[in-house]
């Protein structure tokens, strides 16, 4: 039985592992590397192995640096069935359709320059048809329930909490009479988040080896009711001055989330009753997947629903924009509300012209709720830089930026502890993945004061663990 690590190796993008098993290959994941350009074009379109020799695939979560080469995989010869809960096969139908829109749309911007160049046009890394025909691969299993995706392999879900459908994978590996017990974290969630239910543990599963990321593993998150509070006080004040609050949310998990909370301010008298906007044709898209699987719940919401008596990403004062028309209306609009769109970064999508048309106001807030990577249009709102660029045009912004830090979806440096922790006295190994050397070599370092923690191993891409 031999794990191989190919992908979100001492990184936090493209996630990709290998487990070879009684003849048979099953893939953990198989995420988009996302990076420079030319780098990351070149990395995603060859995979280290054939993709027609894997037999099965197990997918921890929708998200894109999880999902998103699943469409480059099939296109490549692979076959077989994709193991992954209900609402993450719904949310992978439309991310990935929506991945390869994007990498249609690159090109040809792509090839425009390249034939000013007199260069040969370069193909998409995949289309919209072809995540399409990536669906009819799933196969859609519960939380707990015991599936065999290959020969020698007992996998069931549980419970990650990080966005809707997200679960660990607990995989029971049996070959020439030897078994071992192989725990994959996925992304791990944080507590007390609202609509989802907490991540579970993996104390008490008799793990050998427990694969677990650590994003975080180098800082520790706030009170996510600490952010919460945060951020409805940006929301009053913006409101109370007449203004518009402008709030730049990546459209699935971090847009659901922003939604609740707005519901709950408003029924609950916290925040005064204005117009909310989701604008984002795949948030509204996942919003309604969040709609169709209210079992992913926790209870905290359920009890919500049944004292307000309307679900809780629907109320009276929020609208689900569809169309461009209905988008552009919003900029005519003067009287206080909240816009939440895409893209999260600032980069491609609404939020662009949102950004731009409500730039130059005081009386507005610019409201930035997650990490925003280095030279993006969001970072430099994240700076407060003055002079903003967008669409080759100059803007000098007058609104006011505000940033929240604390509503990360992935667990912090404490809980990474206790998950590591949880299996202490038991497993042999832990093997941490997704994660930078700075965040890893930090969680090491708090692990280390712990006398029955195992051995703690950051692999590199390409290498590989006997189980």
């Amino acid at each position: 039985m031999k794990l191989t690590i190919h992908g979100a190796a001492q990184t936090v993008t493209g996630s990709k592992y290998l487990i070879e098993i009684n003849g048979k290959r099953l893939l953990l994941e198989c995420g988009l590397f996302q990076g420079k350009r030319k780098k990351t074009y070149e990395y995603n379109l060859n995979f280290d192995f054939e993709p027609a020799s894997i037999d099965a695939v197990i997918l921890s979560h929708a998200h894109i640096d999880h999902s998103g080469n699943l469409p480059n995989l099939v296109k490549n010869g692979f076959s077989g069935p994709i193991y992954a809960t209900s609402a993450t096969r719904d949310l992978a139908d439309i991310m990935l359709k929506d991945s390869g829109h994007i990498h249609e749309y690159d090109v040809k911007y792509l090839n425009r320059k390249r034939k000013k160049k007199g260069l040969p046009p370069v193909e998409p890394l995949y289309t919209i048809q072809d995540a399409a025909q990536t669906i009819p691969h799933f196969r859609e299993v519960a939380y707990e329930k015991a599936f065999h995706p290959v020969e020698g392999v007992t996998a069931r879900f549980i419970e990650a909490g990080h966005i809707l459908g997200s679960a660990a994978v607990l995989l029971d590996l049996e070959e020439k009479g030897k078994k071992t017990r192989l725990w994959f974290s996925g992304d791990i969630g944080r507590p007390d988040k609202p609509l989802l239910r907490d991540p579970v543990l993996p104390s008490g599963y008799d793990v050998d080896t427990l694969m677990m990321e650590c994003t975080y593993g180098d800082r520790p998150h706030d009170n996510i009711n600490l952010a919460f509070d945060e951020f409805r006080e940006v929301v009053a004040r913006t409101i109370q001055r007449g203004g518009k609050v402008i709030i730049p949310a990546f459209s699935v998990g971090r847009t659901q989330t922003l939604v609740y909370c707005l519901n709950d301010s408003m029924s609950n008298g916290k925040l005064p009753k204005v117009p909310v906007f989701v604008d984002s044709p795949l948030a509204v898209a996942a919003s309604n997947i969040y709609r169709r699987h209210p079992e992913c719940f926790d209870q905290e919401t359920w009890d919500f629903i049944s004292e307000h008596r309307h679900p809780a990403l629907e109320f009276d004062q929020l609208t689900y924009t569809q169309s461009v028309d209905e988008s552009k209306a919003l900029n005519h609009r003067n009287e206080p509300m909240v816009i939440i769109s895409a893209s999260g970064m600032v980069e491609a999508g609404r939020i662009l012209h949102h950004v731009k048309n409500n730039i130059h106001d005081e009386r507005n807030t610019i409201l930035i709720v997650s990490w925003q990577a280095p030279h993006t249009l969001g970072r430099r709102l994240a700076d407060r830089e003055r002079e903003i660029r967008i669409f080759g045009e100059s803007y000098y912004r007058r609104a006011q930026i505000e940033t929240i830090n604390g509503l990360s979806a992935h667990a912090g440096q404490g809980l990474l502890v206790d998950y590591a922790r949880s299996v202490a006295g038991h497993a042999k190994q832990i093997i941490l993945i997704h994660g930078e050397e700075k965040a890893a070599s930090k969680l090491q370092e708090k692990l280390q004061r712990y006398n029955d923690i195992p051995p703690i191993h950051f692999p590199e891409r390409l290498e590989s663990f006997e189980l």
